[in-house]
């Protein structure tokens, strides 16, 4: 129940938001190629910024 009031931190929305995408490419990717390159260009910037967030945390 105290879980429906957490607040996500920015590295678990980015986490989330990557799998989505990635789930949403491989959707794609057997009906619309390009749309599923796009989806896995935008989990690749997602991804550059989980890395950026981790680099700045250490």
């Amino acid at each position: 129940m105290f879980s429906l009031f957490k607040k996500s931190s920015p590295k678990e929305k980015l986490e989330k938001k990557y799998r989505d995408l990635m789930g949403q490419a491989h959707k794609y990717s057997t009906t619309n190629r390009k749309l599923s390159d796009q989806k896995v260009q935008e989990a690749e910037e997602v991804m550059k910024e989980l890395e950026r967030l981790a680099k700045n945390q250490d």
